[in-house]
């Protein structure tokens, strides 16, 4: 099977969870980035094949190396869960070599209906992992996705111990940052939320991101205050992976962190601007109550888009709408449950 963003990974994980436990007998290979890799340690009966873009499998020669590569493998059916122009070549290969193939419907016609402006159909979609669930029945493979299974909480090792320390406060993630703006929560609220979070010393605040410009706004909104701790910047993925394993809540924007949360079995509280759930995007096996959604009725035309990457004018303040005494309630109702 092929898988190419972050998001789409981690949103995929859960799915090959189920069907590993379903099917013990069935071997599955994945075929991603080398980065993910990590991802899919310890998941019984499933292997990792690298996708090198950078050389070997890179352009369209490339793809057919990929192609005589995989076939070696001796594979007898191909789910494309990206179904992007690359792995629609390569999935083709596999059909004309006689191999039973099978592709996400991404229900491009539905999500125009939910964003447009004006005749909008507001109504729930499908969602990404039903979707793919939809693929291996197709393969002759249904799965059931009602009984979740989820990793171990991970042991950390001493680098991040001595990082974050070894109290037993509750870890609450956040990761305040999105590849769209229209899916950023504005950060002057989420300083505030931060502050107020951080007042209970029984909390500890561990802020994620990536890139040079988001590790600098995090170690501003971090403070001088002990216990809350910008982590951008301070780990590998496989550390990363194994610290958001021990959260007890996660706060994310619309974005791969809260897939990452989830595919871990983290609480996941998320909050959504241009975006909307109804996209079928939301993380798996969250209660809709965890989603924090700005105000329709001031901002009827949202959702905008469902990847947050249009802007509509006036709507830049759509998220002011979600306060911070609506994300620091739902993060406290969470830690009590």
């Amino acid at each position: 099977m092929r898988l190419s963003a972050m998001g789409d990974v981690a949103m995929a994980v859960p799915v090959l969870r189920a069907f590993v436990n379903q099917y013990p007998k069935v071997k599955l290979t994945v075929i991603s980035r080398p980065f993910f890799k990590p991802f899919f340690e310890g998941i019984h009966n499933v292997s990792f094949f690298a996708f090198d873009d950078k050389h070997r499998h890179k352009g369209p020669l490339g793809l057919l190396r990929l192609f005589e590569d995989v076939r070696k493998l001796e594979i007898d059916s191909f789910a494309d869960l990206h179904n992007v122009l690359r792995s629609k070549i390569v999935r083709t290969l596999f059909t004309l070599n006689g191999k039973k193939t099978a592709y996400t419907d991404k229900g491009r016609e539905a999500k125009k209906e939910l964003t447009r402006r004006e005749n909008k159909v507001f109504k729930p979609l499908f969602t990404v992992f039903e979707r793919h669930v939809k693929v291996f029945e197709e393969l002759g493979f249904p799965v059931d996705l009602s009984s979740p299974i989820f990793p171990q909480k991970t042991t950390l090792d001493q680098e991040i111990v001595n990082f974050i320390g070894s109290d037993h406060q509750k870890l609450i993630g956040i990761a305040p940052f999105a590849q769209y703006e229209a899916k950023v929560y504005p950060l002057d609220l989420m300083q505030e939320v931060i502050h107020q979070l951080a007042e209970n010393p029984a909390h500890k605040i561990l802020l994620f991101g990536g890139g040079k410009k988001e590790i600098e706004t995090l170690d501003v909104m971090s403070g001088s205050k002990d216990n809350v701790i910008n982590m951008a910047g301070k780990m590998k993925l496989q550390q990363e992976l194994a610290l958001i394993s021990n959260l007890d809540v996660m706060v994310s924007m619309d974005s791969g962190n809260a897939h990452i949360a989830a595919m871990l079995g983290v609480k996941v509280i998320t909050i959504w601007g241009g975006t909307h759930p109804y996209a079928g995007f939301a993380p798996f096996n969250q209660p809709l109550e965890n989603a924090l959604l700005s105000d329709r009725e001031k901002y009827p035309m949202l959702p905008t888009s469902v990847y947050g990457n249009k802007i509509v004018p006036g709507y830049d303040e759509a998220m002011r709408t979600i306060t911070r005494e609506m994300v620091v309630l739902r993060v406290q109702k969470q830690l009590e449950e």
